[in-house]
């Protein structure tokens, strides 16, 4: 599958994951957890970094920088199953942070924040909460890959749907429409198991979030103490989705670029593969040394509501964008003055406002995206030498100063982190 988080976050690792079972399982998973248990959980977590190292040219498995980020990705995909394992319940669902910044597996887009309630397919649930103000903000129903998808609708634009006076949106969830109903009904697709929620900002500071309940309708409140073996089934459950996330992407940049596409973007569509209808993505592997630069550029759609690029390491994680001027998106790269999108890509800063940092990494990947857009341009990339920069760029391109480049990053991460994350 080619590199998107919200495509692969979109399906399950498989159907085995806790949510379909034999009753051989899950006459088994109503004892208790043991230590035994525990342990067997331990040595599929000490199993994974060595598993992902072995998707690697033998170069980079015997590298000891290298295998210390592999372990770090391996542990950034325990914490980010973690989460589900504790917090996942289809009979109290909320939405928690999946991939992020600080759990940077699957390749987070910097624009957004994903954050996934577990379901159960027979349920009934109410989404209630304020829509906002976000570029985009969509909610996905997650099936188990190969399972029965049914004919509803996979995604809800949050933007699009009916709001109150007060700007609030109440809709009922569920496979079948109650007779009489005349509220807004999301139909329940036959294998859901989660709900993945997408909110992409393009300006970072001004645009705001929705806010978002969830409940279960066709059961009473109250949640008692958890039934033996419960937990000891979402543990065992665990490591499968452990290895999906954390291996997924791990040798990406390397078969980006055995295919012949290093600098030199490669478009693909992945909307039947859980992507959001409407998003076209194109991406290349970049090789930068410290004296290179590279130019990208690109006519921008005469429609086109949102338009990024970001970066990624050697191992298609996405580069810090809280840190460092690492992610671009339309409200952030203004066009030139004879309209086409120029962004210069070097681990030195040039001095150029629409600069992406690599943040040290000399190989990775640049992925664009193009949203709801008229038209979906690949952009031309070339390679310069980072002292004749000048000769490739327009004499009135924009430019900072190094103060400037400072305050922006700073301002850039202070209204990352005044976004809602949890």
């Amino acid at each position: 599958m080619a590199g998107a988080p919200g495509a692969a976050l979109a399906n399950e690792p498989n159907q085995e994951t806790g949510q379909d079972m034999s009753n051989e399982q899950a006459e088994n998973d109503t004892q208790p957890l043991t230590l035994e248990d525990w342990s067997a959980f331990i040595e599929n977590v000490r199993a994974l970094p060595q598993q992902m190292l072995e998707k690697l040219p033998e170069d980079q498995r015997s590298d000891p920088r290298i295998q210390e980020e592999v372990t770090r990705l391996a542990f950034q995909s325990l914490i980010s199953v973690g989460l589900d394992t504790l917090g996942g319940d289809p009979d109290f669902p909320q939405f928690l942070p999946t991939i992020s910044e600080v759990m940077n597996v699957g390749q987070p887009n910097a624009d957004t924040i994903y954050r996934a309630a577990r379901i159960a397919p027979d349920g009934t649930y109410r989404l209630t909460g304020l829509r906002g103000s976000l570029n985009q903000a969509v909610v996905s129903q997650v099936v188990p890959r190969n399972a029965e998808t049914g004919k509803g609708r996979a995604h809800l634009d949050l933007n699009e749907i009916s709001v109150d006076a007060d700007g609030r949106f109440d809709v009922l969830i569920s496979a079948s429409k109650p007779e009489g109903f005349a509220g807004d009904w999301w139909e329940l697709r036959p294998a859901a198991n989660r709900l993945l929620v997408r909110l992409v900002s393009s300006n970072w500071a001004e645009e705001r979030s929705p806010t978002l309940s969830l409940e279960r309708l066709d059961l009473p409140m109250g949640q008692g103490r958890e039934e033996a073996g419960a937990f000891a089934q979402k543990l065992k459950a665990a490591p499968v989705a452990m290895d999906f996330l954390g291996g997924m992407f791990v040798d990406r940049v390397q078969a980006l670029a055995e295919e012949g596409f290093v600098h030199r973007f490669k478009p693909f569509d992945i909307t039947s593969a859980g992507g959001l209808q409407g998003q076209f993505y194109y991406e290349t592997v970049y090789q930068l040394e410290d004296d290179e630069a590279l130019v990208i550029e690109t006519e921008i759609p005469l429609e086109c509501p949102y338009r990024s690029l970001i970066l990624t390491n050697h191992l298609y994680q996405t580069t810090n964008w809280y840190n460092n001027h690492s992610s671009l998106n339309g409200d952030q790269s203004p066009p030139d003055s004879d309209g086409k999108w120029r962004v210069v890509v070097s681990n030195v800063d040039p001095g150029v406002r629409n600069w992406l940092d690599p943040a040290g990494f000399k190989r990775g990947i640049i992925q664009g995206r193009w949203t709801n857009c008229s038209d979906t341009p690949v952009p031309q990339i070339e390679l310069v030498k980072l002292a004749e920069l000048d000769a490739h760029l327009p004499g009135d391109v924009a430019r900072v100063t190094a103060e400037e480049r400072d305050a922006i990053i700073r301002n850039r991460r202070a209204a990352q982190l005044q976004r809602p994350h949890w």
